[in-house]
């Protein structure tokens, strides 16, 4: 079955920092590009960063360009979204995304104080 599934979001202060995990069954990850998207209510889904395929290259949005990482570990299947210095703007469902296969439910991250 193919299925993307996030964790690692939750509640952190302003400035904190969490690591996403994007979890990839049914298929591997390294043979494709892997986007990282936020989504609020009553917007639009905003792209947040994306590794393309075997990893190679990666881009981010301008708002977290320095702050965010975005990986792979093929060893695991996973897609990982480092954010650092988190801002209270930032609170939002993260999800993960691959191209012509599955997107994931989702994890919030909420930042607050």
């Amino acid at each position: 079955q193919v299925q993307l599934v996030e964790s690692g979001g939750g509640l952190v202060q302003p400035g904190g920092s969490l690591r996403l995990s994007c979890v990839a069954s049914g298929f591997s990850l390294s043979s494709y590009a892997l986007n990282w998207y936020r989504q609020t209510p009553g917007k639009e889904r905003e792209l947040v960063a994306a590794i393309a395929r075997f990893g190679d290259n990666t881009i981010y949005a301008d708002s977290v360009r320095g702050r965010f990482t975005i990986s792979i570990d093929n060893a695991k299947n996973t897609a990982y979204l480092q954010m650092n210095n988190l801002k209270p703007e930032e609170t939002a469902v993260k999800y993960c995304y691959v191209a012509c296969k599955t997107r994931g439910e989702g994890t919030q991250v909420r930042v607050s104080l």
